[in-house]
């Protein structure tokens, strides 16, 4: 049976177990898995893998094995409690076994769980879940998850009190980022919310997002926006010390500076500019990058970005000589000086 997106998330928080099983598949693959897990953690409970309740197989193994998803499903476990099967990957070459697994599942034999990749409509795996009677068939798409789905994230993640702004801020995020990557950001929100009954703000969801720079280089790329000039030395050291290459700083301070030029550059002026950026910032760092996308002329910013790419050519020449995060903190304090020179 088909499900539609609205019947697939009601299956998922609550799958029917007088069914033999169900077929998840889409092109986002971290979608898929994340989606898979929760079903079978659903289904056979927190320590179900731990008790040996969950039998694993790839595709390419039920290809050479055809008996094995069957040989699973009615297999009788040492522990009480309910089973699942699960084929990773599976592909048409699968559709034989699985066939066979589904016509001979009888209630109280382990639930059937299969995740495939993108599925054609002529494929005869998701067309022998489709028109089975007793399965389903799950396709998840690339949609930007809604608030229930972002709400009921953070509820699974563990957190409660969460402020309005830092509500829109996560689902900004949710919408920008892969679906992995915003589990990753729930999990280490909740992680640093252990034990702090204070409301979630932007600031703190911003702090754990992921694509933000390391703190050391983004205070650099901050006083250079910002003309610090006398900060800039002993800040150069330090990231030096860390072993922080200087490609990778020149990159970094680039990319800083397009988004600058992005913003200072948008039609409506910066504080429109800030906000068609993707990911988007939040909190005081976006207040920050207003500023200083304000403080900044746009043809002050197009001659940051001409410096800023000919140290990078001068640092991947061949005859470069000079101490690679000597130039580099020479082009900084250059740019640094445009910034004063309207």
């Amino acid at each position: 049976m088909k499900l539609s997106p609205r019947d697939a998330k009601a299956y998922f928080n609550a799958p029917d177990r007088d069914a033999a099983g169900v077929l998840i598949f889409g092109e986002d693959a971290m979608r898929v898995a994340m989606k898979r897990q929760e079903l079978i953690a659903t289904l056979i409970g927190p320590e179900g893998e731990a008790e040996m309740r969950l039998t694993r197989m790839s595709g390419a193994e039920l290809r050479k094995d055809k008996a094995m998803l069957l040989d699973a499903v009615k297999a009788v476990g040492f522990f009480p409690g309910d089973r699942a099967a699960f084929v990773e990957d599976a592909t048409d070459g699968c559709s034989e076994a699985i066939k066979a697994a589904l016509a001979d599942w009888r209630h109280g034999d382990a639930q059937i769980v299969v995740t495939a990749g993108q599925l054609t409509a002529r494929s005869s795996l998701r067309k022998l879940f489709e028109n089975a009677k007793n399965a389903y068939a799950a396709a998840l798409y690339n949609n930007p998850p809604t608030r229930d789905e972002i709400e009921a994230e953070l509820v699974r993640a563990g957190l409660k009190n969460i402020g309005r702004d830092a509500m829109g801020a996560m689902e900004a995020l949710a919408r920008d980022l892969p679906p992995g990557d915003f589990r990753q950001t729930l999990e280490k929100v909740a992680l640093y919310k252990l034990g702090d009954e204070a409301p979630l703000t932007p600031a703190e969801v911003d702090l754990m997002a992921p694509g933000t720079v390391e703190a050391e280089i983004d205070e650099v790329l901050h006083a250079v926006a910002e003309e610090r000039l006398t900060d800039l030395p002993p800040l150069m050291k330090r990231l030096e010390g860390q072993g922080v290459n200087a490609v990778t700083l020149l990159i970094f301070a680039m990319r800083h500076f397009r988004m600058l030029f992005t913003i200072a550059s948008a039609n409506g002026g910066p504080a429109q500019g800030i906000q068609s950026l993707r990911p988007p910032v939040f909190g005081p760092r976006r207040d920050r990058i207003l500023r200083q996308a304000q403080k900044w002329s746009v043809v002050g910013l197009q001659r940051a970005l001409t410096e800023l790419m000919d140290a990078d050519l001068t640092l991947r020449s061949a005859g470069q000589k000079a101490p690679a995060m000597a130039l580099v903190e020479r082009s900084f304090v250059r740019v640094a000086h445009m910034g004063r020179r309207r």
